[in-house]
C-alpha cells in the first residue's frame, strides 16, 4: 500500500524506473482530461445505490420466511445460501446464458407470459439493473446474517405484543425491525464496499460496454494497470477509491447512533 502511494505520484508503467510527476495523475483525473473516471465512478454509483437496497431488503425478506418454523426449512435455507458459494465467473457465465436477448431464458420467459423482452447486459440502459438483479442471486451470505439476528430476538418481546393484541405489523415495527438494525448496519456496509470492488461481471459479460455503460470503476482502474499500462494512474485511481470508501464508511458509522439500536443499550 505504502508503495502503490508512492507509484501514484509517479509516471510508471510497471516495467521502466518510476519518474516523480507530482499530482500530474490526480489532475489528469478530476480534471476531466481523462474522460473515463468521472463516468466510471458515476456507472459505479448508480449500481451501488440500485444494488444496494434491493439486496438488503431482499435477503431481509427471503431470511423472515426461512425463519418460520415450516417443514423442510433446512432445506430452502440450504437452497438460497448455495448460489452464493458458487464462484462469481461461474455464476457470470450462467446468467450471460439466461440474459441472453435471443435465445436466453429470460427472455423465453417473458415472451410466454406475452409480456415485452429486454435487451438486459446488452442495451445502455438496462445493463445495470440487469446486474443488480443478478446481484441478489449471490445475497445467501447476507441473507444468514439476517437469519442468525433473528433468531437471536428473545420469544418474550414477541409474547409481549401477542398478549396486548398486537398485528404482525406490530411485531415487524416495534420488535424485528429496530432489533436488527445491528445486522442491517453491517450488511449495508459489507454491501457499499462490495459494490464499489464490483469487477468480475463487467469483465466477463459485457466489457464495460455498451458504449461503457457497465464501466465499473474497479475494471478501469484494470484497464489503466494492465491494458494500457499506467501503473502510476492506476495506484492513483485505487487510492481515489480507498478514499471515497473510507469516507462513506465514517458517515455511515456516525449516523449509525441515531437508527442502530442495540438490546440493552438503547440508541446509538
Amino acid at each position: 500500500m505504502i508503495y502503490s502511494f508512492y507509484v501514484s505520484f509517479t509516471d510508471f508503467s510497471g516495467t521502466n524506473v518510476p519518474e516523480f510527476i507530482g499530482l500530474d495523475n490526480y489532475k489528469r483525473m478530476f480534471s476531466g482530461e481523462d474522460q473515463y473516471f468521472y463516468k466510471s465512478l458515476g456507472v459505479t454509483i448508480y449500481f451501488v445505490v440500485l444494488s444496494v437496497p434491493t439486496a438488503i431488503i431482499y435477503s431481509f425478506l427471503i431470511a423472515l420466511l426461512l425463519n418460520r418454523d415450516v417443514k423442510g426449512k433446512a432445506i430452502f435455507r440450504t437452497i438460497f445460501y448455495l448460489p452464493s458459494i458458487v464462484p462469481i465467473i461461474a455464476i457470470s457465465f450462467i446468467w450471460l446464458w439466461l440474459l441472453n436477448p435471443d435465445l436466453g431464458l429470460a427472455n423465453v420467459m417473458l415472451q410466454t407470459l406475452g409480456l415485452p423482452t429486454s435487451q438486459w447486459i446488452f442495451g445502455e440502459h438496462s445493463v445495470i439493473p440487469s446486474l443488480a438483479m443478478m446481484n441478489l442471486w449471490t445475497t445467501g451470505g447476507t441473507m444468514i446474517i439476517f437469519l442468525a439476528g433473528l433468531q437471536d430476538i428473545p420469544r418474550q418481546l414477541y409474547e409481549a405484543i401477542e398478549m396486548d393484541g398486537g398485528s404482525r405489523f406490530a411485531k415487524l415495527r416495534h420488535i424485528i425491525v429496530p432489533l436488527m438494525t445491528p445486522s442491517i448496519f453491517f450488511n449495508l456496509i459489507m454491501g457499499i464496499i462490495n459494490g464499489f470492488q464490483i469487477f468480475s461481471q463487467a469483465y466477463v459479460m459485457t466489457n464495460g460496454g455498451p458504449n461503457n455503460a457497465s464501466l465499473f470503476y474497479v475494471f478501469y482502474l484494470y484497464r489503466e494497470a494492465f491494458q494500457f499500462s499506467r501503473m502510476g494512474s492506476a495506484s492513483a485511481i485505487a487510492w481515489v477509491l480507498f478514499a471515497i470508501i473510507m469516507v462513506l464508511t465514517i458517515i455511515i458509522f456516525k449516523t449509525s447512533r441515531k437508527w442502530v439500536y442495540y438490546e440493552g443499550d438503547g440508541a446509538r
